[in-house]
């Protein structure tokens, strides 16, 4: 069968990308950029950074800092407004998941009209969204270069899930320094989500040998830096290595999709207002227990690229391993070890499994699974 291989048309990398990056913006002939970003980007002065460096390119700007870490509708439509208001012509996200998921909305619904709620689903715009610049500050989520974008509905406490050709940004930027002064705990966050994106894509049934071959220098790459990440923030070589490890692994789930484990994430994130990437660190064990009697070879494969030893083991024996790495890695970093910490509750977990189910129906978990298996996943997490 054919498949498809998606990804922004620019991608910038490397110190000091951002400079080069705002003079590549010369060729789009852009007049008025909305910055989307949060409060705390807005508050450090980096929002005011890059308008600083946009109007040395004769591009003027407005900032939208009002995204929440679980972007909302209500963000979007907000942001929205600001854009009409000011004739923005194109949608600059800067930050993590959260101002790049509102900006892709921004952009869509700029395009085709409408409120974001109306592409819920896979492809569902008609016309290719705004033009979009994503930023990037945290190495995790991917979403500057996907075509992803997940957006919360305050009504239905659910996330939503926008999968759209439309919504993959134009150019994206992955500036390490940017991401010098993330807290340890975002950092840790962020960089087991990317543990996560090249895990689920490496066991997916739509895996390719592209997505295989970005999955596991993913997983290597997290593996032997973001410890050091964590730890020793200012340490620009991990940081490099942790941006190009989530780009690397937003390109193999970009293609091959996810499964179970952000599913689930997304449920306990739009019921509970979590953070993303600590809910796909704490089920990502359990659900790849689950998946280990159709994956296990895949999963040994996984413990390999995580520098583990497993010469003369088992597809089985190898799971394991695998899973006990990434448990390691998790506690090294300072992960909860279980949802009740989060503030999650059992007594929730037959509507978090409905729901997720509903998530899961365009993923690509290797194993499917009934509700009471979902369920049950839940609970070990506990």
């Amino acid at each position: 069968m054919s498949t498809t291989f998606f990804i922004p048309a620019v991608n910038v990398m490397g110190i000091g990308s951002l400079d080069e990056a705002m003079s590549a913006l010369r060729q789009y002939h852009f007049r008025r950029a909305l910055i989307v970003t949060d409060a705390g980007l807005a508050k450090a002065g980096v929002a005011e950074k890059v308008a600083k460096l946009l109007m040395k390119q004769d591009i003027q700007s407005t900032v939208f800092d009002g995204v929440k870490p679980n972007p909302t509708a209500g963000n979007v439509e907000a942001g929205l407004a600001m854009l009409e208001q000011h004739q923005c012509d194109f949608v600059i996200s800067l930050g993590g998941g959260s101002p790049h998921d509102c900006a892709k909305g921004i952009a869509l619904c700029a395009a085709n009209g409408g409120k974001i709620a109306d592409y819920e689903g896979v492809d569902r715009s008609k016309k290719p969204q705004m033009p979009l610049v994503a930023i990037n500050t945290t190495a995790g989520t991917a979403s500057e270069m996907t075509r992803f974008c997940i957006i919360t509905d305050e009504k239905r406490h659910v996330k939503m899930a926008i999968v759209d050709r439309n919504v993959t940004p134009l150019l994206s930027v992955n500036d390490p320094t940017l991401m010098a002064a993330m807290p340890k705990g975002l950092t840790a966050a962020t960089g087991m989500d990317a543990l996560t994106h090249a895990t689920e894509a490496y066991v997916s049934t739509a895996a390719t040998p592209i997505t295989d071959a970005c999955a596991l220098k993913a997983v290597t790459l997290i593996s032997r830096n973001l410890r050091r990440a964590v730890s020793h923030g200012d340490d620009m070589t991990a940081r490099e290595n942790m941006a190009y490890a989530q780009f690397l692994a937003g390109m193999a789930f970009n293609n091959a999709s996810l499964g179970y484990v952000h599913a689930m994430a997304h449920q306990l994130g739009g019921f509970y207002d979590l953070p993303h990437g600590v809910c796909n660190a704490i089920l990502l064990p359990h659900v790849e227990e689950f998946n280990a009697s159709v994956s296990a070879g895949r999963l040994k494969d996984i413990a390999q690229a995580m520098d583990e030893s497993v010469d003369g083991l088992s597809d089985e024996e190898g799971a394991k391993v695998a899973i006990a790495a990434i448990r390691r890695l998790s506690k090294d970093i300072g992960i909860p070890s279980g949802l009740s910490e989060l503030g999650a509750k059992t007594q929730d977990v037959p509507t978090l499994a409905a729901n997720a189910m509903h998530d899961a129906c365009g993923l690509t978990n290797p194993r499917r699974a009934e509700q009471a298996e979902i369920e049950e996943i839940f609970r070990r997490a506990f």
